[in-house]
């Protein structure tokens, strides 16, 4: 089977929290070598360098942060998103992750257009499943999930005319949702996968049905990874610590599973923040994991498409 070629993509954004230094995030991906270890897995690779929305205005509306500034991205990230699929297999570098806002909208455009289901895998502690209306904090990178999927109270953002339905999406490591998020959740048919659930009956299980769902669609996946995913011990570089998240290990086999089933056709990667990380330990780590979903192992197995 032919490998896709690879297009490395930053998204520098750093306005959908308050706390800055996601920012940084692309070149520190680039400084811990992710375009050359993928390359060294027989990858075609490019980096597209980073991303600039043009001028955007940073001012807060009501108590929502820079609302036009993640407007800006977001547009500026979903035609980007729309237009890589088309031939490659993008990876977005962020960057907050409201950068999903636009990641997921372009996603699901290009799904559209070649008439295939969009799933997606979202590695994360949150769910971010709030609206401009439910987020307290008025952070939008709380905000991604909710737009994708069609809930209402998104004014001022883009039309979201191919919302992706909740039971084509999977959340994994989910340890901190808001009140508002898990009410408005409870009753959808997503599937959740949180801490809990991990600890009980572990990863492969879940993980292998969702893939099969997204197998028998003959779907496209988007994996969406936030480095909360991980737990703080194992990546301190994020803004959003929760403890109590994935192990090494356990990410790890998230992304092997990955690799042996062959599904991902897109990827971003969110809220790397290499100010608040120890000599690069978190950058050196996420590439790592996203090597091992492009096929990098210590022993070659048998993939299940050829078992």
């Amino acid at each position: 089977m032919s490998k896709p070629r690879i297009t490395l993509i930053g998204a520098p954004i750093d306005c959908g929290k308050r706390r800055n230094g996601c920012l940084m995030g692309p070149d520190s991906l680039r400084t811990a070598g992710l375009g050359e270890s993928i390359t060294a897995l027989g990858y075609s690779v490019e980096d597209l360098g980073d991303l600039d929305p043009g001028p955007i205005d940073l001012k807060d509306e009501d108590h929502l942060h820079a609302k036009s500034a993640v407007i800006a991205w977001q547009k500026t990230l979903s035609s980007a998103m729309r237009d890589r699929m088309q031939t490659d297999l993008p990876i977005f570098m962020g960057g907050d992750h409201a950068m999903a806002l636009g990641t997921l909208h372009g996603a699901a455009e290009h799904a559209a257009l070649v008439g295939r289901p969009l799933f997606v895998l979202w590695l994360d502690a949150h769910t971010d499943y709030h609206t401009l209306d439910t987020t307290r904090s008025g952070n939008l990178h709380g905000t991604p999930m909710g737009y994708v999927t069609g809930r209402a109270g998104f004014d001022g953002f883009p039309d979201v005319p191919h919302p992706i339905p909740l039971d084509q999406v999977c959340m994994i490591g989910l340890r901190s949702v808001d009140a508002a998020e898990k009410a408005a959740l409870q009753e959808s048919k997503f599937h959740n996968v949180d801490m809990r659930a991990i600890d009980e009956g572990g990863i492969v299980r879940p993980l292998n049905a969702f893939l099969d769902q997204v197998a028998d669609a003959n779907g496209l996946l988007h994996v969406s990874f936030d480095v909360d995913f991980l737990d703080p011990e194992v990546a301190p570089a994020v803004g959003t610590t929760v403890p109590g998240g994935a192990t090494l290990r356990e990410a790890h086999l998230v992304m092997e599973m990955l690799s042996d089933r062959n599904l991902m056709s897109s990827m971003d990667i969110a809220e790397l923040n290499p100010f608040l990380d120890e000599r690069g330990r978190t950058a050196s780590t996420i590439v790592d994991l996203i090597s091992s979903a492009f096929g990098k192992r210590i022993f070659d197995r048998p993939t299940q498409s050829g078992a």
